[in-house]
């Protein structure tokens, strides 16, 4: 993929700024559509927070997002992604080391999962089955709200009005158990939930540090509910809260929806900083690059946070001021790290001896709510972890192509590393944090250091600077309810339009949020093609 030559024609139908999943989704289709679609990265490669990086000969890193799951099966289909090299492998265990050198191992057997949580709880296994079939009747209950534009519930058009009826209809339609689960999800914790189910520790905690990935909240916090529901709507084959590795990491996955865009026309212009979006009479024009050129078009759609696209790509004037104020207020708050490394080895579990079949997925250390409320502990007075929650994955179990023949690469996404540390700063502790969360590792792991060839650490800082993301937050925006749905990223503001025309958001702080959806891109291109029909 080349940089286009900038000396060459500069007027398109639609300039789409930020060549991550949701930017190159949103070109895709509007491309398929016929339009004539730019597709504009600042840096040297596309794919934003899902990249793949051969940082040491032979040894590939997804140095920020690292797993697939809640991409739309429509987008596979729409834009022909299998076509172009589409692989997604199943991650078929879980595995959760426990700090009495027990632990639970979870796969794709209904039977042997009951086997395995009887060990621990005759209770909990009884119990399974039932949390199981209420939380698949939520998830359905979801899902169909998952893949629409959001009602404009403040609106008063002909269409407002309708999309509003509709929702309150498919909510009346649902049964009551499955809206109050939805509710008590929605505004609870966590905690409290799987409290209704489960009694063991090692149960809880590995179900509930679902609900803390990328957030700012605890296991106890209400919030926790919202994001434990959201993961939980992540599918692989129809299987709901399964997940698989892209073949080449989630890097694979995002450059296959580059040639997958390109086919259908779309151009993609790399090392191209986009300093502004040019606007004339309240109407997008164009977009200005930091190296002064400009390049025009009757729409532009901004795939960056809500923060860089209502208050830097245009000037906060230009805007209504209940938006602007509420963007203000908008809460990134960026608490997740990655540590990723390369080893010459599998890590070894004592109670599991020589066995390396538990590495075929995720190795999760949260051996309880009260390890994963503790590590949240350190994040609510200005500091990282110092028993972090870590979700692992050792890729090259799962992709052998991702390291050389007896090596490994393994990612650590940690909890919690918040971006604004209490006297101190992310460039004087990086170190130390990624040492922190070697020995946590350590503690599970014995020997586990002897086998570190190299390690790569990516704090808040570093995902800011790097990907753009604003406070390093994962989600282009918390998960939190005020900030979600039909408020995301503000009140009247959800429909992947702006209030300036002709310019469009279709990044991951819209509906219905981050992870590798795509939802975003493909919704905001179904706004764009019916404005443009009207």
């Amino acid at each position: 993929m080349a940089a286009k030559d900038k000396s060459k024609d500069k007027t398109y139908d639609v300039i789409v700024i930020g060549g991550g999943h949701n930017g190159l989704v949103n070109g895709a289709y509007l491309a398929k559509a016929g339009l004539k679609v730019l597709i504009v990265e600042r840096r040297d490669l596309v794919g934003g927070a899902a990249i793949t990086e051969e940082l040491r000969p032979g040894f590939f890193f997804t140095s920020f997002s690292y797993a697939l799951s809640l991409i739309r099966p429509d987008i596979v289909q729409d834009l022909e992604l299998v076509k172009h090299g589409f692989m997604p492998i199943l991650m078929p265990t879980s595995f959760a080391p426990m700090e009495n050198g027990d632990y639970l191992l979870l796969g794709q057997d209904r039977d042997e999962n009951i086997k395995e949580v009887m060990r621990h709880s005759p209770h909990d296994a009884d119990a399974m089955d039932r949390y199981d079939y209420d939380m698949e009747r939520v998830c359905q209950l979801v899902k169909p709200l998952f893949d629409k534009v959001p009602p404009n519930i403040f609106g008063t058009s002909e269409e407002d009005v309708a999309a509003t009826a509709d929702l309150v209809s498919h909510l009346k339609g649902a049964d009551q158990k499955v809206v109050h689960d939805l509710v008590r999800l929605l505004t609870g914790s966590a905690a409290d939930f799987l409290d209704d189910y489960f009694e063991s520790d090692i149960l809880k905690g590995y179900i509930a540090s679902t609900g803390i990935i990328g957030t700012k909240v605890g296991p106890m916090s209400q919030g926790s509910g919202l994001v434990l529901l959201y993961h939980t709507l992540g599918e692989h084959d129809g299987h709901f809260g399964a997940w698989s590795f892209h073949k080449g990491g989630n890097g694979g996955f995002t450059q296959l929806l580059a040639r997958a865009a390109e086919s259908f026309g779309a151009e993609i212009l790399l090392n191209a900083h986009v300093d502004c979006v040019i606007t004339r009479d309240g109407k997008a024009v164009g977009v200005a690059l930091e190296d002064g050129t400009e390049l025009k078009a009757s729409t532009v759609v901004s795939a960056l946070d809500p923060r860089r696209t209502f208050t830097q790509l245009v000037e906060p004037r230009e805007l209504p001021a209940d938006l602007v104020e509420n963007i203000n207020r908008f809460r990134f708050q960026g608490t997740s790290a990655k540590v990723n490394f390369a080893l010459d080895g599998a890590p070894r579990y004592p109670a599991m001896g020589d066995r390396t079949d538990q590495y075929g997925g995720f190795i999760n250390i949260g051996p309880s709510m009260r390890y994963l409320e503790k590590a949240f502990d350190d994040a609510k007075y200005g500091w990282y972890s110092q028993r972090p929650y870590i979700d692992c994955a050792i890729q090259s179990f799962v992709d052998p192509d991702m390291a050389p023949p007896g090596k490994h690469v393994m990612s650590c996404f940690v909890q919690y590393a918040p971006y604004h540390l209490e006297g101190s700063d992310w460039d004087t502790e990086r170190e130390n944090f990624a040492d922190t969360v070697q020995a946590t590792f350590e503690s599970f792991f014995p020997g586990f250091g002897d086998l570190v060839l190299q390690r790569e650490v990516q704090t808040p800082l570093d995902i800011e600077r790097t990907v753009g993301l604003t406070e390093g937050n994962i989600f282009a925006g918390e998960f939190l309810a005020p900030q979600m749905y039909f408020f995301r990223p503000a009140p009247g503001y959800a429909q992947y339009r702006t209030p300036i025309e002709g310019y469009y958001q279709c990044g991951s702080g819209t509906h219905p949020g981050g992870c590798v959806v795509g939802a975003p891109g493909k919704l905001a291109s179904q706004q764009i093609l019916k404005d443009l029909k009207k």
